[in-house]
């Protein structure tokens, strides 16, 4: 005997005024926020824009560091030198062969101190010209981005300046000798001073870069400690490579602050991406 099913008479839920049974799990709000700032696109002209917008920012701030920093650039050339002079022959002085060298390099001077006067403005520049595509949670990390990525400028200027410039100045000045007298220029002393300052500044980054990479879970701590040994490897490569000399005791001491570097980037690993993995 077939069996026919007995009509219910109570009415829908809907109509019955009673909550729907939720199949999914409940939405945090936070997520919710998540979500409206990850549906907020932008098209490519007003990419463009919003990048002139930044550019010009970054720029008028760099032209206000380098009107600020050029009434002291005396001062600053004292400041950048002083580890050259240091190092020089007793009797010899800094020397220039063009007639205009000495008044560029107290312009170039007077544009890098601006630069890092300028570098938390431009970095918080950097920050909203890609906060737009970032998460809402994302997005709050827009003060440690800036104080990191500052920090980070200041700190490798700072090794640069102390640590990495005077023990290249003193091993090329150790070539003087009776027959050959050390005069360096102006223009291939401050060469070498950016080039070095510029390679710290990036060095020290890491920090910034971790945090990012961190917080999108592409790197966790427990991974940073992994290959640690790795890590070390490559520091000491890099270091024999940027070291002028074999000695083993400069190169360790070149690779100290990125070794460092990689121990307070396993540390903010764990603050960004640790607790949230915990969770």
């Amino acid at each position: 005997m077939a069996l026919v099913p007995f009509p219910s008479s109570r009415p829908p839920a809907a109509e019955r005024d009673e909550p729907l049974v939720a199949l999914t799990d409940p939405v945090d709000p936070e997520d919710v926020d998540d979500l409206d700032g990850a549906g907020a696109r932008m098209s490519f002209l007003e990419h463009l824009d919003e990048l002139r917008k930044r550019l010009i920012h970054a720029v008028v701030s760099v032209a206000v560091g380098v009107g600020l920093t050029f009434f002291f650039h005396n001062a600053i050339y004292e400041f950048v030198f002083e580890p050259t002079r240091r190092v020089l022959p007793d009797g010899s002085k800094l020397i220039y062969s063009q007639p205009g060298e000495a008044f560029s390099l107290h312009i170039q001077i007077a544009l890098i101190a601006g630069v890092i006067v300028a570098a938390p403005y431009i970095m918080l520049q950097v920050w909203m010209f890609i906060a737009p595509g970032l998460y809402a949670r994302e997005k709050r990390l827009a003060i440690p981005f800036v104080a990191l990525s500052s920090a980070g400028f200041i700190g490798g200027a700072a090794t640069n300046h102390y640590i990495m410039f005077p023990f290249m100045m003193k091993f090329f000045g150790g070539f003087n000798s009776a027959d050959l007298l050390f005069l360096p220029s102006l223009d291939a002393v401050f060469s070498l001073y950016t080039k070095f300052l510029i390679a710290m500044g990036l060095i020290f980054q890491m920090p910034t870069i971790i945090m990012f990479l961190a917080r999108m879970h592409l790197v966790t701590a427990r991974f940073l400690i992994r290959n640690i040994k790795y890590a070390v490897l490559i520091t000491f490569i890099v270091s024999a490579v940027i070291t002028p000399t074999a000695d083993p005791g400069t190169q360790t001491l070149f690779a100290l602050p990125m070794i460092g570097l990689y121990i307070l980037s396993i540390g903010i690993a764990w603050l960004v991406g640790g607790r949230k993995e915990a969770e």
